[in-house]
């Protein structure tokens, strides 16, 4: 995953989050996902219908909630005749402020991948279950499972595998048949194989050759059949070079690419452990070299370096969660800058005693990915599933950088 991918997942999971801290106090938080080809008047049709039920709810309160949250949702529909490419999802509801006051909050969003299927769902807590489905990585790896019956091609994209082709051969059985030598017979059965393999090869790889982000190709299969397959030249070179693994799977069809990537997970998920490893591998041998090295940490140090542009890559653990604060006095236009986890302060001005307004908040990660663009610095988030990623995000802060220069 580039730079501006991972950025653009990372603010797409902070968002998720605000969202998850939302409750309300009955059953009013309202989730609608609509799908790219529904009409919009289908959907307001639908509301329509609801807002009539809504009209039941017993509490006083949640009815009312419920009600203003399905006309806002309506009101805003109004301005589309279709989704967006990717489908809408929308998020209106009452959530619980200081005390006993609600305060009615608003979403719309077009989601990063095609929502599936139309919901209308109303809960205490937004139903954000199918967007944090998309949250997996987006690095695109072709799946092909085969045997001498049929053959399956598709990609897994995140956490979606999507079925591009199913291929069914002509390869007869070998059961002998009457009236022919057992020898012709079997160079028959070889001869349709070979055409069936040189069809699957040709489909593969019109497929796989045309995915610029292609990551890897994973195979599959019961039995030798696959492997007869990747010794004879019926994939293209270049994709026989990204072949991550080969598999025992019981099953050729669409099940089997489920059962192939199950089976495949634990591989993907070193593939990507590994990679930071060796990212962080970088980092603590520069950082035990007597002079320090090519490296800083220390989110003080790392800023400078940043600013600097001596950052080539910048490490930031994605469980790291602050947030940048700027303060400005109403009177003298002081402006104090600083990170904060947790709960932000009160600010007096140094200068005039008076409380300070916050004139920006802003993630941090964020705002190192700001700085790292203009100098084209590389970012990489670190997981926090690893060991060595733990020790990154508790010893030196979750914020690192190696360095282009001293």
């Amino acid at each position: 995953m580039d730079t501006e991918e991972a950025r653009k997942n990372y603010e797409f999971r902070r968002y998720l989050e605000e969202l998850e801290k939302y409750e309300g106090r009955g059953t009013e938080l309202i989730s609608v996902y609509i799908p790219p080809k529904r009409p919009i008047s289908d959907v307001i049709a639908y509301l329509r219908d609801e807002y009539g039920t809504s009209a039941n709810i017993k509490s006083k309160t949640t009815r009312k909630n419920v009600m203003s949250a399905i006309e806002s949702i309506m009101s805003r529909l109004k301005y589309f005749k279709m989704p967006p490419p990717n489908g809408l999802v929308v998020f209106v509801g009452h959530v619980i402020k200081r005390g006993d006051q609600t305060e009615m909050v608003s979403y719309v969003l077009e989601p990063p991948e095609p929502v599936q299927s139309f919901i209308y769902k109303c809960d205490s807590k937004f139903y954000l279950e199918p967007l944090k489905a998309m949250l997996g990585e987006k690095d695109i790896y072709g799946l092909l499972v085969i045997d001498r019956k049929e053959a399956t091609i598709g990609f897994l994209k995140g956490t979606r595998i999507e079925v591009v082709k199913h291929l069914d051969s002509m390869v007869p059985s070998k059961h002998h048949q009457g009236g022919q030598s057992s020898r012709r017979f079997e160079r028959l059965i070889e001869l349709a194989v070979h055409e069936f393999f040189k069809k699957v090869g040709d489909k593969a790889n019109e497929v796989f050759l045309a995915e610029e982000k292609l990551k890897g190709i994973l195979v599959g299969g019961p039995g030798g059949t696959k492997d007869s397959f990747l010794k004879g030249d019926y994939l293209h070179h270049e994709l026989k070079k990204k072949i991550i693994e080969v598999f025992d799977v019981g099953y050729t069809d669409e099940y089997g690419l489920h059962e192939l990537v199950e089976k495949a997970s634990t591989t993907l998920k070193n593939l990507e452990v590994f990679k930071e490893r060796q990212l962080l591998g970088r980092f603590f041998r520069e950082i035990r070299k007597p002079d320090g090295g090519l490296a800083v940490y220390g989110e003080k140090e790392v800023r400078e370096a940043l600013e600097r542009g001596a950052v080539d890559v910048l490490l930031i653990s994605d469980s790291l969660r602050k947030y940048r604060i700027t303060w400005r006095c109403p009177q003298c236009g002081k402006e104090v800058k600083e990170t904060i986890k947790g709960e932000i302060p009160e600010k007096i001005c140094p200068d005039c005693g008076i409380p300070m307004d916050i004139v920006e908040k802003k993630d941090l990660i964020e705002e190192y990915y700001d700085i790292a663009e203009q100098f084209n610095t590389q970012v990489e988030l670190i997981s926090n599933e690893s060991e060595e990623g733990k020790i990154f995000a508790k010893a030196f802060g979750g914020i690192a950088a190696i360095l282009r220069y001293k």
